[in-house]
Parts: C-alpha cells; structure tokens; sequence
C-alpha cells in the first residue's frame, strides 16, 4: 500500500482547494456590501444574441456582456495560470491552450442558452414568445462542450494537442465541486425553515434509496458485467448519489485512474438530458394526484442538479395544470419544486460523507496487504482534499444563515458569483472531458459495457425504486391551495 507520494503543492486536490476557497473569499464581498465579482460573466436564455451574456450582478451591468467575458478569461487565465506553472505546465502552450479552450467553452454555453434549447420553464417560454423548445435548460450548453471536446479530439488530434496543456478535466470539476459547497449551503438554511416534515421525509428518503441503489449497481457492474472495483465504484456513485460531482469524489477516494470518473461523468450527463426530456410528462400522466411523490421522484432520479430542479420546475408546471383541469384543484406554486430541491441538497451533503467512508474502505480493506496495519497518515492521504473544501464552505454558510436568516438575500448574491464560476468550471470540465475521450480507447476500455451498466441500472430499478421510496414517504402529502 506504500507508494511514492507528491508533495502537497504538485496535487490538484490541493489546488482545487485553495483556487476554490480563493473565489470564495473574494465573493464574500457581497455578504459584506463590497461587490467583488460581480463582473463575472454569466450566460442568459436569449434568441438576441446581444442578450446572450451579461455581468452576473446588475452592479456592473455597464459593462456589458462582452466586457464581462474578456473580464471573466483574463481572471481565469491569471488564476489558473500560476497553479498549472506549479504542478508542472510550460507556461507559454498553457495560456495558448486555456485561451482557445475557454473560448471555444463559452460558444458553446451561449449557444446551448438559446431560448429554442433551453427555454423550459412557462414563464421562459412566454417571456421570449416561444411556441416550443427542447426543454434542456442551461445544461445543453454542457453536452455542446462535451460534443465539441470529442469532434476535436477524434477528427482534429493536432488542435486536441494544442489544448491538451489546458484541458485538465479532474481539476476543474473539483473546483467546481468546492464551489458547489457554498450553494448547498445556503440552499439548506432556506430550506430549513419550511415545511418540517418535508425536510424530515426528504432527509429519509435518500438515505434509504442511496443505500439500496450503490450496493446494487456495485454488484451489477462486478458480477455481471466483469468490472472491476476501479470501475464498479465510481460508476455506482454517479448513477446512485449525484452524477458527475460523485463520480469524481469517488475516483479520488478510491485512487482511480483519470479515465474512469471522466467516461462515468459523460454518461451521467447525456441520460440526464434523456430523463429530463421524457420523466416530467410520465408525471402528468400518472401522478398528479400526488404532486408531492412526483416532485421527490425528480430530486430521486434525475442525477445532474440543474437536471434535477428543471425536471422538478417542469413537472410542477404540467402537473398543476393537470389537477387544475382534471380535478378542479390549484395548487400553490413553488411547493413541488422545493421539495425536488431539498431533496436533491441531501443527495449533494451526501457526497462528501460518502466519499469519506469510500476511502476508509478502500484503504482499510480493499488495498490492504496481508498482515499490514492501516495507518491515519494513510487514510488522510487517499481523502479527496477537496472535499474538505466543499464540507467548509457548505458549514460556513449554512451556520452563517441559520444565525440569522436575514443574511440569506446576500447570501444568495455570493452564490451567485461563485455559482457562476462553477459553471464555467463543469463547462470546461466537460470540454476536456471530449478532448481526452478517444473513441477507439474508450470502446477498448469498456465504454459499450458501461453504458449497458447505466441503461440497465436507471431504467432497469432505480426510477423505480426511487419512485416507491418517494411514494413511501410521501404519498398523502398535498401542497397547499393558491387560494
């Protein structure tokens, strides 16, 4: 179990870390009336181009989009910059790298924002007078960075290797997932002062679903399928917790190869989309007399949190519609989709603990030599590191809101701007993601295998299971009336 171990400053745990924290410490600033960031640049549903980008905060609306983007990439490249210098980049093809890789990663936010594709919401579509849309939300922009990462780095190795310094996929979504903390954070305490019994139910309901859905696919994917625990694992997490966020925890935790949590995360993010596009309307057809399973099943199945709360938003919309017609009843609105949300924050509290106890099993037991002693120095060194980053700004918001509520407002201001940095992050996550996915290698690897493992597993039980636990705890349970 003894291996040659980098100094701390050559982990990009560590980098994650402290670039994350940093971002978060300069968001401060908004909690405390100085707006820092609010510069940063954010996409916007649009079908004018013009509209398509803008300041995250109207404080620096002067700017305008194109400002705030120029902005947003030199801050990036200087960040980013120093801590690839120190974990060993050349310095001139990194800056030349993460230009055109940021870039090309914005084109394609802004182009999976058009209202045609992400409009999914009533008030978006009346807003820019649509008559349809493909309903993606925001994240079509993820799966367009996904698809240009692989048309590039299948059918153009020669740019794939102009921004192979720059495409660094694992440090970019653990800064995303630190980041991730402080918005889980805030969204627990504002959900902690509404209905009790839905937190309680919420809180119940993932744990015994998570339990179920990891050991099963586990078993799947080892016993049936001839994975090994490398594969098996992470490939659980990202179906049964959270997709991408715990798929990569899991590799960290577990030591797995770079390959690994980067083909699970792009499976998690295309039957995202396809569960998006197909759940909500088998909860209009049959569950509309129990608005409150069908909003629990969304947080339950649908494994991206954007993913999550627009399946959530979606159902609530056709489903309101429905019992109003079917039955006369007018919900209130909003109750539907806080409870896809609560849910959904249990699910992401749950990826730091469980990536937790992954590392104590896989180095207590899994990776342990006969006749050898488990060590603390060694269980710390396999933690995520990042995790620790996630756990911090995930308490320090939470504490700070409860203490007093009327901090939220500004809270949610500061998660604003690191929210938007996340973006950026899990978009160029997935553009790396596509440049480093060979498809001759990843068929070799076993790619057909494991999406024969995620088809199976999703369709095969866990939307039910996660279906029957949702109708367990929360069968009966009603939203109020509008009136």
């Amino acid at each position: 179990m003894t291996e040659k171990r980098l100094p701390f400053y050559k982990s990009e745990d560590w980098w994650a870390l402290l670039l994350g924290v940093f971002i978060f410490i300069l968001a401060l600033g908004a909690m405390l009336g100085f707006d820092i960031l609010g510069w940063v640049v954010t996409p916007k549903i649009w079908t004018r181009l013009p509209a398509a980008i803008s300041t995250v905060t109207k404080n620096y609306a002067n700017l305008g989009g194109f400002s705030a983007l120029l902005f947003t990439y030199l801050f990036l490249l200087a960040v980013t910059t120093g801590c690839a210098l120190i974990l060993g980049a050349r310095i001139k093809p990194y800056v030349r790298g993460f230009t055109l890789l940021f870039f090309l990663t914005s084109l394609c936010l802004i182009a999976g924002h058009h209202g045609r594709i992400a409009a999914s919401k009533p008030a978006e579509m009346n807003e820019f007078g649509l008559s349809w849309s493909l309903r993606l939300t925001g994240e079509a922009g993820l799966i367009l960075a996904l698809l240009m990462g692989l048309i590039i780095g299948n059918f153009f190795p020669s740019v794939a290797r102009f921004l192979g310094t720059a495409a660094r996929p694992e440090w970019f979504i653990k800064t995303a997932i630190v980041l991730l903390g402080a918005e889980v954070g805030v969204k627990a305490a504002e959900a902690a002062g509404l209905a009790t019994a839905i937190l309680f139910r919420g809180f119940c309901a993932i744990v015994e679903a998570y339990l179920i859905y990891w050991a099963l696919v586990y078993i799947i994917a080892r016993k049936y399928f001839g994975f090994s625990r490398e594969w098996a694992a992470p490939l659980a997490s990202g179906i049964s917790i959270c997709g991408v966020s715990a798929a990569i925890a899991t590799g960290s935790a577990i030591r797995a190869r770079p390959v690994v949590p980067v083909m699970v995360s792009s499976l998690v993010v295309i039957f995202a989309v396809i569960e998006l596009l197909l759940l909500p309307f088998v909860t209009q057809a049959f569950l509309y007399k129990e608005p409150m399973v069908a909003a629990a099943w969304m947080g339950l199945a649908v494994k991206t949190d954007g993913g999550a709360i627009a399946s959530g938003a979606i159902a609530e919309s056709l489903i309101r519609a429905k019992a109003l017609l079917a039955q006369g009843v007018d919900y209130k609105e909003g109750w539907m989709l806080m409870t896809t949300t609560t849910v959904k924050i249990f699910i992401d509290v749950f990826i730091g603990v469980w990536a937790f106890i992954l590392a104590l099993i896989w180095c207590g037991y899994i990776d342990k030599k006969p006749g050898e002693k488990v060590r603390l120095a060694e269980i710390w060194e396999r933690f995520p590191k990042f995790i620790l980053g996630y756990i911090a700004l995930f308490a320090v918001l939470l504490i700070v809101c409860l203490a007093n509520r009327e901090y939220i407002p500004r809270a949610k201001l500061l998660t604003a701007e690191t929210g938007a940095f996340r973006n950026l992050f899990f978009a160029l996550t997935f553009f790396s993601i596509g440049l480093a996915s060979d498809f001759k290698r990843l068929w070799q690897e076993g790619i057909g295998r494991l999406a024969a493992v995620y088809v199976l597993c999703l369709f095969g039980f866990i939307i039910w299971i996660g279906l029957a636990i949702s109708w367990l705890f929360f069968a009966g349970v009603r939203p109020p009336m509008a009136n």
